[in-house]
């Protein structure tokens, strides 16, 4: 890989720097609209992003019109904007007014987990709020750990270690993750794994997700096999109405051992939430841009 310039990683970091203190130190509602034209302006700079998005949405979710397409993707800039601003205030989000930004609905699921000695695996994904769903369960109940990969530019990744742990909680680097993991589960404690992302041939298995083959990694489902911690799925969703994100926990997805069998089960139930809040899933990822052998790129 081409390696980085330090002066890029200096210019980038003194760029998130400037951005997080702008969205700490203004007014809530001056904060939302600062991070917003942030999101737009990143669009601006990136104009793949909107392409990637719109992509997806073609593939994944064929039926809608143009105009639906395209609010979901303002959507999905408004949900980065909104991490943002909470990513930011971190530093100030403490026991006595973590509930101000987020609520539970279905911790009895996790309590249940907890009884079994085993461990908990939360299989999450960029939807909602995933910065805010582990810093605050660590708050509203206790530490987890979380499964990350550094960022390339080392001064931003130390940045954004040093707020993911703020409120207790374990970083487990990607590339020694299974020991960390089995070990976390061995003392019953929770980890959460990002299950939505694109996986390499060499990791992965095609599975349906929105009626188009993806290529899904298939290590979740083996540690949870492995370790018979229970998998529950988990995700910080913003509600309009209450305005703060609300925790939620679903029944847990039962592991049957079979790894192929078992990834298909994880990626239909994330399907299923990403369908019912689309404004608040990463689209701007190429989930699916690892093909079949000899099946043409659906990016180009």
């Amino acid at each position: 890989m081409r390696q980085r310039s330090a002066l890029r990683n200096r210019v980038e970091y003194g760029v998130a720097r400037a951005v997080l203190f702008s969205l700490a130190m203004t007014p809530p509602a001056l904060a939302y609209r600062l991070a917003y034209g942030y999101a737009r302006l990143l669009e601006a700079a990136v104009p793949r992003l909107r392409r990637v998005a719109l992509r997806n949405l073609v593939l994944a979710l064929p039926q809608l019109e143009g105009a639906e397409q395209r609010r979901i993707v303002d959507g999905v800039f408004r949900s980065i904007a909104r991490l943002l601003v909470s990513l930011a205030r971190f530093p100030r989000i403490n026991r006595e007014n973590v509930g101000q930004w987020i609520r539970y609905e279905g911790y009895e699921h996790f309590a249940a987990a907890l009884e079994k000695g085993k461990g908990v695996l939360f299989a999450t994904a960029h939807l909602g709020n995933w910065e805010l769903s582990a810093y605050a369960h660590a708050l509203l109940s206790q530490p987890m750990h979380i499964v990350v990969r550094p960022l390339d530019n080392p001064a931003m990744d130390a940045l954004v270690e040093r707020l993911r742990t703020l409120s207790g909680n374990h970083l487990i680097q990607k590339k020694e993750f299974a020991r960390g993991i089995l070990k976390a589960l061995h003392a019953n404690e929770a980890v959460g794994i990002l299950i939505d992302q694109n996986a390499s041939l060499e990791e992965g298995i095609f599975v349906d997700f929105f009626g188009v083959p993806a290529c899904a990694s298939t290590g979740f489902a083996k540690l949870a096999a492995r370790s018979g911690a229970t998998v529950l799925p988990g995700f910080a969703l913003w509600s309009e109405t209450e305005r703060r994100y609300i925790l939620r926990f679903d029944p847990p997805v039962p592991i049957t051992g079979d790894a192929e069998a078992d990834t298909r089960a994880l990626h239909a139930h994330l399907e299923k939430v990403i369908r019912e809040y689309p404004d608040q899933w990463l689209w701007i990822h190429r989930r699916w841009k690892t093909r079949p052998p000899g099946e043409p790129s659906l990016y180009d």
